[in-house]
């Protein structure tokens, strides 16, 4: 892995997924010190972190979260993400203590109709310039 990003929290997300689009400007949005990055998984960075923690891009397709060099997928992620945000968001960590196959079903369950339900681009989104210098 780069040595310019072993210590970066960084968020990977499907660039094509509208849904997930929204979650990197919902996040941005939210952020407490701005320190996350941002990739798309079908990025050369993507592809790299993902074969770097050994993660099959077929079967992780949403998002993942690379913190304090882990990689967390699923609804790991998507609840660890929380900890970067302000307010009460970080609260939703104590869904941490469900066990991960149970969170997973409804985390999966979304995952597989995302496209169905908030569509498909066809191409990865363009960030505006703020978020832009926080993509990787």
């Amino acid at each position: 892995m780069r040595e310019e990003l072993k210590h970066k929290p960084i968020l990977l997300f499907d660039g094509y997924c509208n849904f997930c689009s929204s979650v990197v400007q919902f996040v941005n949005k939210r952020e407490k010190r701005q320190e996350l990055y941002f990739a798309s998984l079908q990025s050369d960075i993507g592809r790299e972190l993902l074969a770097h923690y050994g993660i099959d891009p077929v079967k992780t397709d949403s998002l993942v979260l690379i913190d304090r060099d882990k990689a967390f997928i699923k609804s790991g992620a998507a609840l660890r993400l929380t900890r970067y945000m302000k307010a009460l968001y970080p609260l939703l960590q104590i869904f941490l203590a469900v066990p991960s196959p149970i969170r997973n079903l409804v985390y999966d369950f979304i995952a597989r109709r995302r496209y169905k339900w908030f569509g498909r681009s066809e191409s990865c989104m363009l960030p505006d310039k703020e978020l832009a210098r926080r993509f990787l």
